[in-house]
């Protein structure tokens, strides 16, 4: 395993029919066989792939994976220098190592053997390497299959590059399943609108900015979306005005979130099924996957009370190998076979809730407040399109909880803001201070930044001012 035995199955079975679609190019099941086949006798026992979205990055990435192969799937966005460093360090790494025996097959190797080494993502420094067993991508894939419904007859579109975990899972659990899988050469909202309609898409794999972006323009501009059954989303909690639009946009589909990492794989999840009330400003994030035991710990290993909240803890036969560098000793650790990547949550009546990193932990009269779930709850109060919450310095406190909130239309007020959060924020977690945004506060890498704000208010940057 993990997927060029079932690739075989797939192109013997249905040789001409389509595999992989990219921008509109077509390769069918035997084609990609055929050309990962030809391609196996020229890979290297480890390939360091960096390419942009194409058919050609299918079949290099099946050829690098064949027998005892691992592939490192780099962003082809990277610098130059960054690349040519993780290409380096992984020649060190493996000093000493028994080098596999490359052959000229195209199947799986053994099931305990490491074939991707994953990486996270940075432009500034050499990001942490781990390594996946092909065991745990084949227990990944009857899981997520399972839990997402995916059958032959989809055509999955995930519009995003496929350096990207997400997709890349994607497209392997597609080549797994017998499924159609397509993805763009560059994301854009036009394109994958014409995708949805030309190509029959039924379901949708991406990360909620694009979800939010899709939808609302989808309604804007009369894009059919009834034909989607489904639509996967990772990488945040959905917020309530994403998951309306979403929902109005794509009346037929089931609207999955889930929680994981790039280190445990699945965690938890969630179907939200068209008709079903939504769960605004809520933490929730499903049920543990298949397969997989979830256990809310402390510090040193030992089980909280139900709603306690700790280190969100998993066991199963998904969880990576561990890293090759990197790892401080808190990247990812272990509690006794129970392995956590340090996010902080809690577990009421068998659901899973996400409160963020340990890290961005606002302690305010002694009080712990996690900015995730405040700022879910803010997202979801009527006039507020986008919101980032902070801690900010107080003699009397320690820390006091501050807010930005970007008007979806028009004006809106502090007391407006204060209203909402009523009914879904306990008083000792909402801001005390309110801020109207121009826009959010980003990174050079497009993430929010909490950090940001705290200058903006500071230096009284143009871009915010206090709401009344």
């Amino acid at each position: 395993m993990p997927f060029l035995n079932r690739l075989h199955r797939w192109a013997d079975e249905r040789p001409d029919d389509t595999a992989v679609v990219v921008g509109g190019r077509h390769i069918s099941w035997s084609g990609l066989r055929d050309a990962a086949a030809a391609r196996v006798a020229h890979s290297t026992a480890v390939t360091v792939l960096a390419e942009a979205n194409s058919p050609e990055f299918a079949v290099a990435f099946a050829a690098a994976v064949a027998g005892e192969r691992q592939c490192a799937v780099l962003d082809p966005t990277w610098p130059k220098q960054l690349q040519e460093d993780i290409a380096e360090r992984l020649t060190r790494s493996r000093a000493g190592h028994r080098e596999p025996v490359p052959g000229t097959g195209l199947g799986d190797g053994p099931p305990d053997t490491p074939f991707l080494i994953g990486l996270t993502s940075g432009t500034t420094s050499v990001p942490k390497a781990f390594t996946r067993s092909r065991r745990s991508w084949q227990l990944s894939f009857d899981a997520s299959i399972e839990f997402f419904g995916l059958t032959a007859a989809d055509k999955t579109l995930a519009p995003g590059p496929l350096a990207a975990s997400l997709n890349l899972y994607a497209l392997s659990e597609c080549l797994y399943a017998g499924a159609e899988f397509h993805t763009l050469e560059s994301f854009d909202v036009g394109d994958v609108h014409a995708a949805i309609g030309h190509d029959g898409i039924t379901r949708l794999v991406l990360v909620p900015t694009m979800l939010r972006l899709l939808s609302e323009r989808g309604l804007t501009g009369g894009v059919d979306a009834s034909g989607i059954t489904s639509i996967i989303c990772a990488g945040s909690k959905l917020d309530a005005r994403t998951l309306d639009a979403a929902r109005r946009w794509a009346p037929n589909a089931t609207i999955f979130e889930y929680y994981g990492a790039s280190e445990l794989s699945f965690v938890s999840g969630a179907g939200l099924r068209a008709g079903e009330p939504l769960d605004a400003g809520g933490t929730g994030i499903g049920v543990p996957f298949p397969g997989v035991d979830v256990r809310i710990l402390d510090d040193a290993g030992a089980p909280v009370p139900d709603g306690a909240d700790g280190n969100i803890c998993v066991r199963s036969g998904m969880v990576s190998n561990g890293y090759l560098w990197g790892d401080d000793g808190q990247a990812l650790r272990c509690f006794g076979g129970w392995f956590t990547v340090g996010d902080q949550g809690y577990l009421s009546g068998g659901v899973l809730h996400i409160l963020g990193r340990r890290s961005d932990m606002i302690i305010t009269a002694g009080k712990n407040v996690y900015p995730h779930e405040v700022e879910l709850a803010l997202s979801s109060v009527p006039g507020v399109a986008a919101a980032v919450a902070a801690g900010m310095a107080d003699d009397v406190r320690g820390q006091r909880v501050v807010a930005g909130v970007v008007p979806s239309h028009g004006g809106i007020t502090a007391t407006q803001v204060k209203a909402g959060l009523y009914d879904i924020l306990p008083r000792d977690k909402r801001p005390l201070q309110y801020y109207a945004l121009e826009e959010l506060p980003l990174t050079d890498r497009g993430k929010v930044s909490r950090q940001l704000l705290l200058d903006w208010i500071d230096r009284r940057d143009p871009r915010i001012r206090p709401l009344a």
